[in-house]
């Protein structure tokens, strides 16, 4: 009996196992150069999800309090309630983000309001730190992401 027992457990062979490891190593040969490749690619998109989850925390700071964090305020009044200027009467408790971040490249971003462009302009400058720019080097804003 003990060995009718032996004979019907199934498990993987060496080969078996082996064949997989070189098919996983194959695809990560082919991945991981394209990725690896688009490393600035990667840091503008970055930079567009945080000016989106800006937007979002702006816009639940104007909900409550009937007005956007003027230039002056900044983005800081996300995190803690602003002391000067037009002092917000209903903040939220623990503010609307738990700190500012800085942009892929580790520059602040620009926060304008009123902004040229509506209520408010948010962007970076990208990786060249410049005003403007083209192709890589081009602003990342508000109300131009794709």
């Amino acid at each position: 009996m003990k060995s009718e027992r032996r004979t019907n457990q199934r498990g993987f062979t060496l080969i078996e196992i082996m064949v997989v490891v070189v098919i996983l190593g194959i695809l990560a040969g082919i991945v991981v150069p394209r990725l690896l490749d688009r490393p600035e690619e990667a840091r503008r998109t970055k930079a567009a999800v945080q000016i989106r989850s800006l937007e979002e925390a702006l816009g639940l700071f104007k909900l409550d309090n009937g007005f956007y964090p003027t230039t002056d305020q900044g983005l800081k009044a996300l995190v803690e309630k602003p002391g000067s200027g037009r002092i917000p009467a209903r903040y939220r408790a623990g503010g609307y983000i738990k700190k500012v971040p800085v942009d892929p490249w580790g520059q602040p971003y620009v926060y304008l309001s009123p902004g040229a462009h509506g209520d408010f302009d948010l962007f970076s400058y990208g990786p060249d730190g410049e005003s403007g720019g083209e192709g890589e080097n081009a602003d990342i804003a508000s109300w131009n992401l794709d």
